[in-house]
């Protein structure tokens, strides 16, 4: 199939427009925070088909798979290089117990999964299961324990059947059912989303009970998890600033949550494709909220906790649109588009300017569920734009943040939403490299730019950019490379590097100074 673009959107060109360039400036010379890998972590919860057939076919499927894990779609989140998973919700963590998981899959009870779509949960994948996932991926692990509607015992008995190294009941337990080596553990969340689905609690509330949880978290030395808190939503502030007041130890983040709905509507939340200009800026706005949210939030920790022992977990992020249609609403399928992937290059900003504190993002979610990387039917698999933007910022995993001056940038303005035209975020990779990471939010103007390092000219850049005809184009299996990265490079002319920024683009650029 013949790429749709303009050949404008896949070419460099002097920036001849009348319009005056936005003028990008890396100041090189004033490095920041390390931009943490696990910035770019995933979130897989059981619901719909986001773990059962989209991830889990089981070893006896037709389809190929390791160990029942299908082996397409390990093999393309491996190549983004998927740092850290959590699991096994969101709300779902708050009624999973975790001995329903594990022993012969054929003995395990089936449970109804009230939090989501009320249908059966087979308790077919569960911690052995969850966990060879995580090595198949070479990724990190972030378990949600069950607080809402557990105990302490549980959670303590299940952290100990994970890490125990010798002979006790638990650890003879674990290696009867087939693992007899502990298993290294990263991140440990003590509740999820206590304001609401996990229990309808108080921060100060919330807080005792953590404390007390907290104490009874133990593992081996040299395999202890960093202790996680469920903190608030949006400009939920009261939980942050309870949680690093009340709590001084024991606490590695707080986790903070925020999706992006275009009409900012739980009950009718916008379509995810054939939506209207008006709905493209609201999206495209709610990074520009969140900055500010980080920013308070900062604010609150820099003042009680200066020593910063306390990071920001942004463990739940993305677009959440009306469901499918003929598709259970409780499964919350949506289409993938344009938008998200321009929506997550605009998080990936924001969370490289609070890399300071900001320090695991995970977007909601992997696989067939609200902005996935990946969508799955039967044997069939398609990469997603989202997709396509994890994979452009990959040399960012790790980078030395670089600040970016941005000079003569317009506004895009529709109806009330207001929001830059063009957003940056600069970075040095682990191997040297000089890094830009643009995007253009308007969906119909092209821009010029012009770069600079310091002040001085640059010689070329190379990279990739992300656009498409239209702002709801989708990869589907009848076009699964509709929207895919292009090759992009460019030289200076008399000194300057000057180039267009395609409309509703994503653009990641090795500099060469």
């Amino acid at each position: 199939m013949k790429h749709p673009l303009p050949a404008l959107s896949l070419a460099l060109s002097i920036a001849a427009q009348a319009a005056e360039p936005v003028k990008v400036d890396i100041q090189a010379d004033r490095p920041g925070p390390v931009i943490a890998r696990q910035i770019y972590g995933q979130f897989a919860e059981h619901l719909g088909s986001g773990v059962y057939g989209g991830l889990w076919v089981g070893p006896d499927s037709k389809i190929p798979n390791v160990r029942g894990w299908r082996s397409d779609v390990v093999g393309a989140l491996k190549a983004i290089k998927v740092p850290v998973v959590r699991w096994p919700g969101g709300c779902f963590a708050d009624e999973y117990h975790w001995r329903d998981g594990i022993g012969p899959q054929s003995q395990r009870p089936p449970r109804v999964n009230t939090s989501w779509g009320g249908v059966i949960e087979p308790n077919t994948v569960g911690t052995h299961e969850f966990m060879d996932l995580a090595e198949q991926l070479g990724a990190e692990v972030y378990i949600n324990a069950n607080l809402g509607s557990g105990t302490v015992q549980e959670m303590a008995q299940w952290l100990e059947y994970l890490t125990a190294e010798g002979d006790t009941a638990l650890a003879r337990e674990r290696r009867a059912n087939g693992r007899d080596k502990p298993w290294r553990l990263q991140y440990w969340g003590i509740g999820n989303e206590s304001w609401g689905c996990g229990g309808n609690m108080k921060p100060g509330y919330y807080a005792d009970l953590y404390k007390q949880w907290a104490s009874f978290a133990k593992a081996p030395r040299g395999n202890r998890p960093k202790l996680v808190a469920s903190g608030g939503q949006e400009l939920e502030l009261n939980w942050v600033e309870t949680l690093s007041t009340e709590i001084k130890d024991r606490m590695a983040a707080v986790t903070h949550h925020q999706y992006s709905l275009p009409t900012r509507d739980w009950k009718k939340k916008g379509a995810a494709v054939g939506f209207p200009e008006a709905e493209w800026i609201s999206t495209l706005a709610v990074p520009q909220t969140i900055d500010g949210y980080l920013a308070k939030h900062r604010e609150i920790l820099d003042r009680n906790d200066p020593a910063k022992k306390f990071a920001i977990y942004f463990d739940e992020w993305g677009s959440w649109y009306d469901a499918e249609p003929g598709t259970d609403p409780g499964f919350l399928v949506q289409r993938n588009t344009l938008r998200d992937a321009v929506l997550a290059a605009l998080h990936f900003h924001v969370f490289h300017r609070h890399a300071d504190r900001v320090k695991m993002a995970n977007i909601a979610q992997m696989v067939n569920v609200l902005q996935a990387m990946i969508v799955t039917d039967k044997e069939r698999m398609v990469l997603t734009p989202s997709y396509h933007a994890f994979a452009m910022h990959l040399p960012f995993m790790d980078a030395t943040s670089l600040p970016v001056q941005l000079a003569g940038v317009p506004d895009y303005t529709l109806g009330k939403y207001s929001i830059p035209a063009v957003s940056a975020s600069a970075a040095k990779s682990v191997d040297g490299k000089l890094l830009l990471s643009l995007t253009n939010t308007h969906p119909n103007q092209p821009l010029p730019l012009q770069l600079a390092v310091g002040g001085k000219g640059v010689r070329a850049v190379t990279g990739q950019l992300l656009t498409a005809a239209t702002m709801d184009a989708q990869n589907w299996f009848d076009a699964p490379d509709r929207v895919k990265p292009q090759p992009f490079k460019a030289e200076a002319r008399s000194g300057l590097l000057a180039l267009n920024i395609p409309a509703k683009s994503v653009l990641v650029l090795e500099v060469q100074p």
